[in-house]
Order: C-alpha cells, then structure tokens, then sequence
C-alpha cells in the first residue's frame, strides 16, 4: 500500500521523517514520486537493476529513451560522468537548475541500467530545496516526469495516483503551494559540438556565453520525447 507524506517547500528539513520514509523506499528498490522545479518526478535508484526496470514498466517508457539521473550537488553529478569539455562551466553556472547535461559514463554510472544507450549518462542537479533533500538522503537517483509516456504532466496528488497506483511506494507532496515549471533543457556534450536536444529555460545564448571560455560552440537542434 503506498502512502503519500506532505513535505514542507520552504523548510525540508522539518519534514525529516517524511524525506526518511522515502529514502528508505528507495534503498528497498521501490518507486517514490517527488516535486521539483520543473514537474512532479519519478524516482529509482540507479545502482539496484531491478529498481529502474519497475520505473520503466511504471511509466511505460520505451527502453529506448534511457532514464536521466538527479545529483545532490554539481561535485556528485560529474562522478558519475567521464571529463568533457564545457561540463565544468555549465554546471558551475547554471546547476542547481533547469539544466540537464548528456555527457559520456564514467565507471561509477556505467553499471546503471537506464536504458539501451549504455554509453552516455544524462546528468542535472534539481534546484528545489525538497528534491535535494531527498538526493542527499538517497544519493543519485534515476529520475523522469511523472506521467506515463507521452501523456502530459501530472500536476496533483489525485492524478498521480490514478497513473501509478500502488506501483509507487510513497508520493512526496507539496505541503503549500507550488506549480512546478518547464521541463529542462537537455544540452549533449559527448561530441564536439554542444548540442541542444530539447529547449528549455536555459537558451543557447546563454549557453553559448557560459561556453565561450572553454571554446565550445553551441549546435541547436529539435528533439522531442
């Protein structure tokens, strides 16, 4: 039977036993749905296979669209990546935030199963002062929007149960106010170029402007998921 625990947008930490119960949901390989400044998410852990496998029976995602993962800070994140030109600077610049990186595994994430690309890893460090809550508690987690695929967004605790049912262990829910924002914008920089897979609040030019000092140019191309 799931359960779903009101978490305190301003204050996280008086919301420590709620934050706990999922963590521990998590460590046992269950699903745990949170806010965070774009949409609602779903949440596995990275490490434990069996995990992720229900995240993408629960969402009904195709393997295909490999699963991105959530870091408490910008340090945790590039762990699990291999060195690229222009991480660095974007995550200093606009991590935590709207802002996902596809960068190349690094030993510590190339044993997650996130999908069928097993060479890149989709990296972003939440700007929600919840959802970091969480991350600190759990460590890395494999994240995507909580609704089942190619359906819009989810935006109240009804819907979200009326997607996943009891598929989800503990539903993390705003205890005030809060409407989410846009979906990141996810930048590729496994090649040589920085790409712009999908658009979002962070624009190429400011993209380009934090990337002028490592000298990466910034190719800006349409995709959808």
């Amino acid at each position: 039977m799931s359960q779903a625990l009101r978490v305190d947008l301003g204050d996280p930490a008086s919301s420590g036993a709620a934050l706990d119960a999922a963590a521990a949901a998590l460590a046992a390989g269950e699903l745990v749905v949170l806010p965070t400044e774009t949409v609602f998410g779903i949440a596995a852990r990275p490490d434990l296979p069996g995990a992720t496998a229900r995240l993408f029976v629960a969402k009904r995602r195709p393997r295909g669209l490999n699963l991105p993962v959530l870091a408490a800070t910008a340090t945790a994140a590039l762990d699990l990546a291999a060195p690229r030109p222009g991480a660095e600077a974007l995550a200093a610049r606009f991590w935590p935030g709207p802002l996902t990186l596809v960068l190349p595994r690094g030993p510590r994430s190339r044993p997650f199963d996130l999908g069928e690309d097993l060479d890149t890893v989709g990296l972003r460090v939440p700007g929600f002062a919840p959802a970091l809550a969480l991350l600190e508690r759990a460590g890395p987690l494999a994240v995507t929007s909580a609704n089942r695929s190619g359906e819009p967004p989810v935006a109240d605790l009804a819907g979200l149960r009326e997607a996943f049912g009891d598929l989800v262990a503990v539903y993390l829910v705003p205890g005030g106010p809060w409407s989410g924002g846009a979906p990141s914008t996810v930048v590729d920089l496994t090649g040589p170029r920085a790409r712009i897979l999908r658009p979002g609040p962070v624009g190429a030019r400011e993209l380009a402007a934090a990337l002028a000092g490592p000298g990466v140019e910034v190719d800006s191309v349409d995709f959808r998921v």
